[in-house]
Order: C-alpha cells, then structure tokens, then sequence
C-alpha cells in the first residue's frame, strides 16, 4: 500500500514543484529496499498488537470468551484439569491480536501486486476462520473439544487444495529456477544435496495438504502452555525470514545452490510481520497468560509457516527449524497408536510437553527449555543451507 501511496503523491503533485517530486523519489528508493520495509512492518505489527492487545483482552473478558478446561485423568499423575484449572476463563481468540498485527504490517509494506503475498495472506487467512469457528463452538455451546476433527480436517484440505493447485499451475511459479536449470514450484529442495531437486508434478497438490494440514496441527497441539507455541513460531518466522531473504536474491541463491525464487522477497515482510506480531502476543501469553491464542492464533501461524515453505521450496527445512512442532505432533501419533495396538501409553500425556508436567516440571521451565531447543533447531536448519 505504501508504493500506491507513493505513486499517487508523485501524480497528483505539480511537476513544477521539484522539491515533492525529489521526496517521492526518494522515499520510493528507501521503500524498496525490502530490509526497511521488513524492519517497518515487524515494528508496525508490534505496536498494533501492543496497543490492541489490552483492548482485546478486555473485550474477550466482558463477553466471557474463555478457556474450558477438558477433565481428563490418567492413573498415576495428575489429571489435566488439576494441572491447568486455575487457567479456565482466560480469555481465547487471542489470535485476533496476531491477525490485526500481521495484516497490518503486510498491507501496509508488502508490494499487492505480489501474488505470492495473497496466496499466503489468503491460505493463513483461511485456516484462521476455521480456528476461529473452532473457538466460537467452544464458548458458545460450552464444548471444550469444539467442531469434529472431520470437520477442520476438511477445511484444512481445501485449503492445502487451493495452495497445491497455485504451486502447480500458476505462471507466477515458472519463475522459480533451480541450481539445475529446472523452473517451477513443483521439485522439492533436499538439504546436502545441490543437484537433486526431484519433480513431485501433480503430487505436489496432495504434497501441499500434507503439508498445511500437518503444520497448521503441529502448531495448534504445541499451543498447550503459557507462550510455548508463540514462542517457537516467532523462532521459525525468524529463521525462515533469513531463508526467504536468501533464496530471492539471485546471488546468494546460486552462491547457495538454492532454488531462486523471483517475487518471493515480499514474503520476508509478511514473517517480519508476522515475528512483530508474535512478540507483541507473547507480551501478554507469556507465563501467567493474560490470554490464550486459541485455534484461531495457532491454524492461523501454521498455515502462514507451512505455505511460506511450500512457496520459497524450503518444506524440509521447515521440518528442521520446526523440530519442535514435528516431535509435538510425533507423540500424539506414537501415543494413539501404542494405546489402540498394544493398550499401553508411552506417554503420562501427549503432547510431549503434558509429559514434562505430569512428571512434575515446573511449566516455566519446560516453555523455556522448549525455546531453547527451537533456537538451537532454527541454527542447525540455517547451517544446513550451506552443507551442498
């Protein structure tokens, strides 16, 4: 919006007035820089989710939007309602304050002619309404399980559908070349690996459910303690920002043996957006959390993570830098399937990090201890990009 904004002051302005014309111009230059306009949107996101954030909570309060507590007991620890029943009542749909941060920041500093931009805004956007309707169920009709998991699965689909079709048969996409000389979104970049993109073609639709159906999920069953889910997604965007900023400059793309992806650099100012908003949120979800992000934060940060990797050909080192969403969701699959195969738990509880509490953890370490390790994961990623 600003470029617009730019554009319409140089036509409306005389051309005999040089002075406003030279300060269009050179605003112009400093806003096309995407380093500025990345620094501007994270700001920007952070102040509107600082700003918005006690309003919010005020509102969600006076309506009484909060969290229920599911009663589950588990012989041998303490249930869940023990552990978490001083949590019930604060408020959810927290993750307004993320959508109103990240928004704000994109349309404000994103160039809108960028297709890109609206894959990802629209595909988070999205997944966030089916959060949200998540949430609304759960307040409304005094469900703490909200919709049916069918239900939200098939959403998920049909956005992962929407994504995957874009990935296969947008013109846009042609531009991406590879080390090999390959084009398209539909090769998938490995790690250690600098000639060897293989060409998933029309797989990359079902590639592309899979992997928004997946992340969007990890994210929302990391979402359990004060900050754990805010904290690590801030981390990816992070990591993931430095990535997009690599593989859309055709320099270090090829110093790298990356996938160059032309276009794809707006998409560093939405995740610095989205690490402006994150940390604004986190301001009031770390521990004790004055609120809660709801389905409607966590589908929302999934599907923005999960469709930025599929579109700068970087969905393995999402697994990497997400390690900690991937291991989340990894215990709740081995949990279910040890239960109804051999009638045993591996876990006191799943998600992994009920286990850590069950066993008495203190919750403020285990969030701190979880961010450690995602630092370390998102390091580790970074370093992979250049083992070729």
């Amino acid at each position: 919006m600003i470029f617009w904004l730019i554009e319409l002051i140089r036509a409306i302005v005389p051309s005999s007035d040089t002075n406003l014309d030279r300060i269009a111009r050179a605003s112009g230059r400093v806003f096309g820089y995407i380093s500025v306009r990345t620094s501007l949107a994270l700001i920007t996101s952070l102040l509107v989710s600082l700003l918005l954030g006690p309003y919010l909570i005020r509102t969600l309060r006076r309506k009484k939007i909060g969290a229920q507590i599911l009663k589950i007991q588990e012989s041998g620890a303490p249930d869940l309602y023990e552990m978490h029943g001083s949590k019930a009542g604060t408020p959810i749909m927290g993750g307004l304050l993320i959508l109103a941060g990240v928004l704000t920041g994109t349309l404000l500093f994103c160039r809108l002619n960028n297709s890109f931009v609206w894959v990802a805004v629209l595909a988070s956007l999205a997944l966030g309404a089916i959060g949200f309707y998540d949430d609304y169920v759960k307040v409304s009709q005094r469900n703490p399980r909200g919709i049916s998991a069918r239900v939200k699965l098939i959403g998920q689909v049909c956005v992962g559908l929407a994504v995957g079709i874009f990935l296969y048969a947008s013109d846009e996409v042609l531009r991406i070349v590879y080390f090999t000389g390959e084009k398209g979104a539909t090769h998938i970049c490995f790690p250690f690996f600098k000639n060897w993109y293989p060409d998933l073609g029309l797989a990359i639709i079902p590639f592309a459910i899979l992997v928004l159906v997946s992340t969007s999920n990890a994210v929302n069953l990391t979402d359990g303690l004060d900050g754990l889910a805010i904290g690590i997604s801030t981390i990816v965007a992070g990591a993931f920002l430095i990535a997009g900023y690599l593989v859309t400059r055709v320099d270090t793309a090829h110093y790298l043996m990356f996938p160059y992806v032309p276009g794809g650099s707006e998409l560093t100012v939405i995740l610095g957006a989205l690490i402006g908003a994150g940390l604004g949120f986190l301001w009031f979800n770390a521990y004790p959390a004055e609120v809660f992000m709801g389905d409607t934060g966590s589908l929302l940060l999934g599907g923005l993570l999960g469709t930025t990797a599929l579109l700068i050909k970087q969905e393995i080192l999402l697994v990497i830098v997400g390690g900690i969403f991937v291991i989340e969701a990894l215990s709740v699959v081995i949990q279910v399937a040890s239960f109804k195969l051999r009638g045993k738990r591996v876990f006191l509880m799943s998600p992994l990090h009920f286990h850590y509490q069950k066993m008495g953890v203190p919750e403020s370490r285990i969030i701190a201890r979880f961010w450690i390790v995602s630092a370390l994961l998102a390091l580790v990623g970074l370093a992979t990009l250049k083992l070729r």
